[in-house]
């Protein structure tokens, strides 16, 4: 626990390389005075649509008003689900698209503070991986040396700190290295990802134990789906999916 010495100290250093090292948000691209966020600044952070009760038992998109029982939203009426249940933190619209685009393709280590601190206001989703076992969704190896890293560990990173999960596997591996999803409307997502995971070899999984696949964003379901049906095939019978993103 830091002395209220080193505190004021750590303020004051940090209030200095504000000045000569000024934060930019994001998305506005105005400088980021005090705020809860280092590269968010508050205006556009009040922009952010985080997912809130009622939402899609699928996926975690949010409805307008009251829905009474489990629901579906139209954009999951049509997936077979290999999991149970998804949430989702925020709605990829606006500072989140681009706070989630930021921090995957261009290198974003410096918002991985910030990403805790997302994932934290995000109150649904961090409460749905509680003592669960994260499992991030993999990349490829050519496309994990490529990038540096790999976004989904990010946040599972940030959902193992913020929602007191049991902990992180790496169980998945990916066997085939697909074209981005991007490029593909729903069906096209589905092929894309057909055989694309595999167990690690030497993993054995628990049966009673809860696994969570985190990702960045949920758009079909297609790449989360693909990947619980390996964990369920290998005896996995509580699998759930969250994403940081939805859109």
């Amino acid at each position: 626990m830091p002395t209220a010495a080193q505190s004021h100290l750590r303020s004051a250093g940090q209030a200095l390389l504000d000045v000569v090292f000024p934060r930019w948000c994001v998305e506005c691209h105005g400088v980021v005075e005090a705020g809860s966020l280092q590269h968010v600044c508050e205006a556009c952070l009040k922009q952010i649509s985080f997912s809130r009760v009622p939402h899609c038992a699928t996926c975690g998109w949010p409805f307008p008003g009251d829905v009474q029982g489990a629901r579906r939203c139209p954009n999951c009426v049509d997936l077979d689900p290999a999991f149970q249940e998804g949430r989702t933190g925020m709605l990829m619209r606006g500072a989140a698209r681009t706070f989630v685009h930021e921090l995957k393709y261009h290198v974003g280590w410096h918002l991985r503070g910030d990403l805790r601190v997302l994932v934290r206001q995000a109150q649904t989703l961090a409460e749905f991986v509680r003592g669960a076992t994260l499992v991030p969704v993999p990349l490829h190896p050519r496309r994990r040396r490529w990038r540096g890293f790999n976004q989904a560990r990010w946040v599972a990173e940030a959902l193992a700190a913020e929602g007191a999960a049991a902990g992180i596997e790496e169980l998945l591996n990916r066997v085939r290295d697909t074209p981005t999803q991007t490029r593909f409307n729903r069906e096209g997502r589905e092929k894309n990802m057909k055989n694309a995971f595999a167990l690690r070899p030497g993993v054995v999984l628990v049966s009673s134990r809860r696994y969570v696949l985190v990702d960045d964003v949920f758009t079909t379901g297609a790449t989360l789906n693909a990947c619980a049906r390996v964990l369920r095939q290998a005896g996995a019978e509580e699998v759930d999916v969250a994403s940081l993103g939805h859109g």
